[in-house]
């Protein structure tokens, strides 16, 4: 394997024991079984930090650990280049699957090419691709995560002509299907007139946020692709002087929960990483030993909430 691999930590979660810290070139797991017939050791390639990525980790270790499966855990951090290696240094350890959190879908494409060479199925978590390709996918459909934010804002505008604003997250997978729902669903009274990324990055976002409500001051509506993004928007506005400004998001964390009942948020579309962790998991093992009604492509339940129904929303992220 090329020097990258020697640059990224992986970590070993067993089963039985206090967790193993391993970094280094040519690792090797001895449990590994590709093909599915005895102790499995799942490979998960995390696409970021945000607290949606460390809480769907944070499910995956330990929905494996009461099925007494390993998990091996490398982060892409955003970069397309590091999750092809991280894909490649799976490979290396000859997991029995690698379930991925892509940072991007034309980075998906080199990583299914990876893994299909090497005859190492792919899970995929978020998004899927052709079935023929992947071992499965557990999906959350994120055009129609969108959409209901859109209707939100079409039924709380009744009609009146209002203006709205994107902060995006990464260019590329997640993001663009959020931004595509969200924008094709609002009616023709309702104007974007900013779309910008914030990188899924607080302080992006804020400063997104700061230069959007400067130049358009009428702003009533913005839609924000992860809730650690619209929490610095919303300082944003209250700074400039536009606390009204109504925010909408993605995820249902806690903290966005106690957000809508005090106003600082209007509305989010909970999609519990607690319940994508959980289903990936169990998923690529029931599909890797060929489980009677093991679901190839499964979907995250998905909700609109809001001030009304924030007691009822699901969990988000596994509690310790």
């Amino acid at each position: 394997m090329p020097s990258t691999a020697c640059r990224r930590r992986i970590v070993l979660v067993p089963l039985l024991g206090s967790s193993l810290l391993l970094s280094g070139c040519g690792l090797t797991d001895s449990t590994a079984d590709s093909s599915g017939s005895g102790h499995l050791t799942i490979g998960f390639v995390n696409g970021g930090s945000t607290e949606f990525h460390t809480c769907l980790q944070k499910s995956m270790e330990e929905t494996a650990s009461s099925n007494l499966v390993s998990l091996v855990t490398a982060n892409s951090h955003q970069d397309a280049d590091d999750e092809l290696s991280n894909i490649q240094d799976m490979i290396d350890r000859r997991v029995s699957a690698i379930i991925l959190q892509t940072v991007d879908t034309q980075a998906l494409k080199k990583d299914i090419a990876e893994a299909k060479a090497a005859h190492i199925p792919l899970f995929l978590t978020s998004v899927s691709a052709d079935p023929s390709d992947i071992l499965g996918a557990v999906v959350v459909d994120l055009k129609q995560v969108g959409k209901l934010d859109a209707q939100w804002i079409n039924d709380d505008a009744g009609g009146a002509t209002v203006e709205a604003g994107v902060i995006a997250g990464a260019p590329g997978a997640a993001s663009d299907l959020l931004v595509g729902g969200f924008t094709k669903a609002l009616e023709a009274n309702v104007h974007v007139v900013a779309n910008k990324p914030g990188m899924f990055d607080a302080a992006k976002a804020k400063a997104v946020a700061a230069s959007m409500i400067a130049a358009h001051p009428s702003l009533e509506y913005v839609f924000v692709a992860n809730e650690e993004m619209a929490f610095a928007a919303r300082k944003a506005f209250v700074a400039a002087g536009a606390p009204g400004v109504k925010i909408v998001s993605v995820n249902g964390t806690d903290a966005a929960l106690a957000a809508l009942k005090d106003g600082r948020f209007a509305a989010t579309v909970s999609n519990s990483a607690a319940d994508t962790g959980q289903l990936a998991i169990e998923n690529t093992i029931a599909l890797l030993r060929k489980q009677k009604g093991a679901h190839k492509i499964a979907n995250t339940p998905i909700r609109l909430v809001t001030k009304a129904n924030a007691d009822t929303a699901p969990m988000y992220c596994p509690t310790e």
